[in-house]
């Protein structure tokens, strides 16, 4: 399997993720966006909306973090992490929306500002940012995982760019419920970070 990724993408992250959780190998091909790679014939023969991730698995092409999470979970028969009964099915896809939503033009958009200098208005998307953080944080104090009595996808399709709210200023710390959560999915065998940047909230911690 080729993974078509840049390091810093939460969306890639979440894909590397769940191949490193699930134990699965892979090759990382680093995707230039800066230099406009992502905009190159070749790539977008790959996904024609040039975005990462994309993964490659001998010729069957997958665009998209939560379709290549899906992708994972069906290949490998992993009904734990994708539940097979329309119930759990169900409330995978909930969150999946949530991450592709809410989160997206919340605390992504947020660190889109302040890593890539993305031209969001800031107080618009941190508003957004904590109403989606204050809703998941909600749900979470009536149970471990989002979707499941286990870790399922959705708990991988938010983590990333929860993880790493701070660098768009958005503060992590009133979301106890949500700190226990993190911690949980950090704890999981195979669990791979997401490189930190010092910018936001972040920055200033390096500094404290």
């Amino acid at each position: 399997m080729k993974l078509y990724s840049l390091s810093l993408s939460g969306h890639a992250h979440r894909a590397r993720l769940f191949l490193s959780l699930l134990g699965v190998p892979y090759e990382v091909v680093e995707v230039d966006l800066a230099g406009g790679q992502h905009k190159s014939p070749d790539f977008l023969a790959l996904n024609p909306f040039g975005q990462v991730p994309v993964l490659d698995d001998d010729g069957t092409i997958v665009p998209d973090s939560n379709a290549i999470l899906v992708y994972l979970a069906k290949k490998f028969g992993r009904g734990d992490w994708l539940p097979e009964d329309p119930e759990g099915a169900a409330r995978v896809q909930r969150w999946l929306s949530v991450a592709a939503g809410p989160i997206a033009f919340g605390p992504a958009a947020a660190r889109l500002v302040t890593l890539f200098g993305a031209s969001f208005d800031t107080g618009e998307v941190i508003a957004r940012a904590h109403a989606i953080l204050t809703l998941v944080d909600a749900e979470l104090s009536a149970r471990d995982w989002l979707a499941a009595g286990h870790p399922t996808i959705a708990d991988v399709a938010l983590y990333s760019y929860i993880a790493v709210a701070p660098e768009g200023n958005v503060d992590l710390a009133p979301y106890a419920h949500l700190g226990a959560w993190l911690a949980r999915i950090e704890a999981l065998p195979g669990f791979e970070p997401l490189p930190r940047s010092a910018v936001g909230l972040s920055a200033e911690e390096g500094r404290a």
